[in-house]
């Protein structure tokens, strides 16, 4: 490829709801480089917005210097800022008949039957949304139970607004909700919905849908082993075969509240260039994001990349910041080595195996699934039998609910010769300072 690499890349276009290699390009990036984005709300705005075939929208695909499938990309989060100064979410409602087998990816007009129609805001409320045709109601999702959001200068915490608040926030939707220039999407504030007004919240930004371009082209909030089970069998353009098909994967919509600043994320490349891509900024979830959604923002996001070569996995590897490890799973101190040291003394142990941690990601249709999922791929990356695994995992880590019904995050102690056989030591003691 002929376009000029560069050492600091700043991405502000977007893809409409898919990730794939066919995806046009926003740039290239040196290996040790910087990436900028500036993303809009990647959930509620284009779940509300019939023209997107995807649930998301995330920026353009990255190309990154020297990444090869059979590669991995290191990404370190350096800063997430949240440039909304509010926000609509709760538990969504489908609309019969604006969509046909899932109403996140076939949209469709429920009046003309136009198919990803474009469409027009008047208006505000649920039905502010309408098919640019003929004008009926085009969006394939309300509210349930929803609320909106209000955030501090510094973005430290939320309120929840009653319904004048909300309808202020609506009257400037686009504007509350800093949309960046090039976003597609109708702001879901347009909807004011106004449930548990007063509800004071703390703020943790992070990035909920990170990760490379799959070898085959998924709306992007089914690249993952939960939301992809809605692609099989289905009646549409990205429709699977089977479960199989769904390999193909590269779990970027994963919805960690740990993939936050501080953090080190480690993707499999699938394609020439790895294709980062980035979007669906979160103000805050708790863990498991029980309502499926949470405070979608726009926002900036700086990220340094670096290439692993031949580190050939099939999922995402985390390293959180140390805060957010499990306490078990956080690296020992000088005084523990030295206990351990004494214990195998005593013992007749005749080494004390040192190790570091780190989280293996795993996805599938229940909770039960993306666990086997992540001890399949543990024991591939590292040559262990599933027993060995759930054993390590036991006594010096645990699992993690990521996001329902099926995102996990696996933690262990690994140990350190097995993660210098695979590449991955030096990234991980620069993570934790060993």
């Amino acid at each position: 490829m002929s376009e000029q690499i560069q050492q600091e890349l700043d991405v502000d276009r977007f893809t409409l709801g898919l990730v794939g290699p066919d995806q046009e390009w926003a740039g290239t990036v040196a290996d040790g480089g910087t990436v900028r984005t500036h993303t809009p709300p990647a959930c509620w705005g284009p779940m509300i917005t019939p023209e997107f075939r995807g649930g998301h929208e995330v920026t353009r695909p990255i190309r990154v210097e020297n990444a090869e499938p059979g590669d991995a990309l290191v990404v370190h989060i350096k800063d997430v800022e949240v440039t909304s100064v509010a926000t609509s979410t709760g538990s969504m409602a489908e609309r019969e008949d604006a969509f046909g087998s899932d109403p996140f990816v076939d949209h469709r007009c429920p009046e003309c039957g136009t198919e990803w129609p474009d469409s027009v805001v008047e208006g505000t409320g649920e039905d502010a949304i309408h098919c640019a045709e003929c004008g009926a109601n085009a969006s394939s999702f309300g509210f349930e139970f929803g609320y909106t959001v209000a955030f501090d200068e510094d973005r430290s915490v939320g309120l929840t607004v009653g319904p004048d608040g909300a309808a202020d926030l609506a009257e400037r939707a686009d504007e509350a909700t800093a949309l960046p220039d090039h976003s597609r999407q109708h702001p879901i504030l347009l909807y004011k919905p106004d449930e548990i007004p007063g509800t004071l919240g703390h703020l943790r930004p992070f990035i909920g849908n990170i990760g490379t371009t799959p070898s085959v082209e998924f709306p992007d909030s089914h690249n993952a082993g939960d939301f992809g089970q809605f692609l099989i069998g289905a009646d549409h353009d990205w429709g699977l075969a089977d479960e199989s098909a769904l390999a193909a994967r590269t779990d970027g919509h994963m919805d960690s509240n740990d993939v936050r600043p501080g953090a080190t994320l480690i993707c499999p490349v699938e394609i020439d260039g790895a294709g980062l891509y980035v979007g669906d900024l979160h103000a805050n979830q708790g863990d498991g994001e029980l309502s499926l959604h949470t405070t979608d923002v726009s926002g900036r996001t700086e990220l340094e990349v670096s290439v692993i070569k031949d580190l050939d996995i099939d999922g995402p590897l985390l390293l959180p910041n140390e805060s957010d490890l499990p306490d078990i799973a956080k690296p020992y101190t000088d005084a523990e080595r030295e206990t351990g040291k004494a214990l195998a003394a005593e013992h007749h142990v005749d080494n004390v195996v040192d190790a570091a941690p780190l989280q293996i990601i795993g996805s599938g249709a229940t909770i039960n699934d993306a666990t086997e999922n992540a001890f399949a791929r543990a024991g591939t990356l590292f040559g262990m039998s599933e027993g060995e695994v759930r054993a390590r995992c036991t006594f010096t880590g645990g699992v993690e609910i990521a996001r329902l019904p099926g995102v996990v995050q696996l933690s262990m102690l690994a140990p350190m010769a097995l993660l210098e056989e695979q590449g991955l030591a030096g990234t991980v003691r620069e993570q934790y300072d060993l």
